[in-house]
């Protein structure tokens, strides 16, 4: 399953960081962030809860831009 997210972050570089991270969070698939249209799109792995893999995928780019918005 693959669903896309409405971000908010503020350079291209850390949108490009928050792809890295939110793609080695477990769970997921592929994760694709594209800072021009100011979203996310995640593909989610077989049987995972798609609740628990965001929160740890948000968890994940606070990591990255404390300041980032992810509404899920």
């Amino acid at each position: 399953m693959t669903k896309t997210y409405k971000i908010e972050v503020d350079c291209a570089n850390c949108a490009a960081k928050m792809e890295e991270a939110a793609g080695k969070v477990e769970g997921v698939v592929k994760a694709t962030v594209n800072f021009m249209t100011l979203k996310m799109k995640v593909e989610f792995a077989e049987g995972s809860d798609e609740k628990t893999v965001m929160q740890a995928v948000v968890n994940a780019c606070k990591r990255v831009e404390d300041d980032c918005e992810i509404y899920l």
